[in-house]
């Protein structure tokens, strides 16, 4: 069943991020972006990886996500829900680092031994897998030791929101 769904979120992440690559419209580019990050979030998640789960469906989902639409939506492209056409050159030259950078991940996972790294073989000697969520350690943490800086970090990304809406709408006459 792991193995199922890996395989179907890993099918989604990659049906989308290609749409993603070779939609000229730039809300279906956002819709197709906000679907890879969802997936990545569930691999996440299959992976035990919950904070990080969590973390995504913030951070991207909820927040880069979010601003993204708002500039799509405050902006006035030249032609209506159309990115800028690129030159073909540039377009061959991306797909032809793309498929390098492929072969070159391709190629590392593939000659790794997984079994000999050392932090893996600290976990099996020990005995060591995932019991329990990290997420209410993390939370108590994150509300009694760090609360200030998290307090002035929601602040800052507050103001820094308002400042681009503001830089976003004006219009010059």
């Amino acid at each position: 069943m792991f193995i199922f769904f890996t395989i179907l979120f890993g099918l989604l992440i990659i049906i989308s991020s290609v749409y993603l690559w070779f939609t000229s419209n730039i809300l279906y580019a956002a819709f197709s972006l906000l679907i890879t990050f969802l997936g990545l979030s569930a691999l996440y998640a299959l992976l035990g990886a919950d904070f990080l789960a969590v973390t995504q469906i913030v951070i991207y989902v909820g927040g880069v996500l979010i601003l993204l639409i708002f500039g799509v939506m405050l902006t006035h492209p030249s032609e209506p829900n159309q990115m800028p056409k690129t030159e073909t050159n540039i377009k061959k030259g991306s797909i032809l680092i793309a498929i390098l950078c492929f072969g070159i991940l391709m190629r590392s996972i593939f000659l790794t031994n997984f079994e000999k790294l050392p932090w893996i073989q600290k976990a099996q000697a020990q005995q060591e897998y995932i019991q329990s969520s990290t997420i209410p350690h993390l939370g108590v943490r994150l509300m009694t030791d760090y609360l200030l800086p998290f307090e002035l970090i929601g602040i800052l990304l507050l103001v820094a929101l308002i400042g681009a809406t503001l830089l976003a709408g004006k219009n010059e006459v």
